[in-house]
């Protein structure tokens, strides 16, 4: 019989592609790993690795067999959320994942209230892109995610927080009046400095301003794409350029006396900001009551 251990070995080396990788992740020897990943061969009689000088590959089966162990392994997290948390709302772990663009500007909001409403909580974040946050999610490695919507995954539900509308941030000397609006046609496309490829906010604000044109617009133009928000900010504060910052930010980085924000024209842009999580999972009345914090906060 095939064994949680042995799947959960599986998702490490599909994850890693490499056995000492595999087995740092799962804080085992790789002696130990690679003989229960043939337990495993050896019980289901058919080879799901395949092993090369200093890299492993996964087979088309065991591939396969990797996807529907995660499953496996997202239903037996689940099965133990259901046995754990029982007793009461926001007990206990949880792990929550947030977009880089989210975490430094809302979790100093929440998590005050979170400790103080729920202190039998044990609250465990993670920060990365929206990519990764969804496949962990799926993986069972994550309970929730904060990140921007839609999203599009048939086996995660969704639950809106708040809408989150985008300023134009500009330095201080910038000409234009506080109370401008400023259309998309309006805004120097080569002087528009954005995060860098993968984070959705790059996306969100390079569809807005091809609404000028009706048509994607390149990255040809950009001197700059940064990793986090406060080196975007930073970058205009020294006049670098402008960019495209959520409400959110906008109000920690307004301390700034080197740049000023700008309202965009009506409709005004922004972005949907949700709580996404499995839609198998027991804990979503969990969520409900986190969701109520947030939205208590924002």
């Amino acid at each position: 019989m095939i064994t949680l251990r042995q799947l959960r070995y599986l998702a490490a080396l599909a994850k890693h592609g490499h056995f000492g990788r595999a087995a740092e992740a799962c804080a085992v020897t790789q002696p130990a790993l690679s003989m229960q990943i043939r337990d495993l061969e050896r019980t289901l009689g058919v080879k799901v690795v395949e092993r090369r000088p200093g890299e492993v590959m996964l087979t088309d089966v065991g591939r396969e067999i990797a996807r529907r162990g995660e499953d496996v392994l997202a239903a037996s997290r689940d099965l133990v959320d259901f046995a754990r948390h029982r007793g009461g709302l926001l007990t206990g772990r949880l792990t929550l994942g947030v977009i880089p663009s989210l975490a430094p500007y809302l979790l100093p909001r929440i998590l005050p209230v979170l400790q103080k409403q729920f202190p039998e909580l044990r609250l465990e974040l993670r920060e990365t892109q929206t990519r990764q946050l969804v496949d962990d999610i799926k993986s069972g490695a994550l309970d929730a995610a904060m990140l921007a919507l839609p999203l599009g995954e048939p086996d995660i539900d969704t639950l809106k927080l708040f809408d989150d509308l985008f300023l134009l941030a500009v330095p201080a000397n910038d000409p234009r009046a506080a109370e401008t609006r400023v259309k998309a046609r309006d805004i120097d496309q080569s002087r528009l400095i954005l995060l860098e490829d993968g984070h959705c906010l790059r996306d969100q604000a390079l569809a807005f301003c091809a609404t000028a044109r009706g048509r994607n617009v390149g990255a040809n133009g950009m001197a700059f794409a940064a990793s986090s928000l406060s080196t975007v900010m930073q970058m205009v504060a020294s006049g670098y350029g402008v960019t495209l910052i959520p409400q959110i930010a906008a109000d920690v980085e307004q301390r700034d006396e080197r740049v000023k924000f700008l309202r965009l024209e009506n409709p005004q842009p922004g972005r949907s900001i949700g709580l996404v999580f499995r839609k198998t999972s027991p804990r979503k009345a969990d969520f409900t009551a986190l969701g109520d914090v947030v939205k208590g906060c924002v």
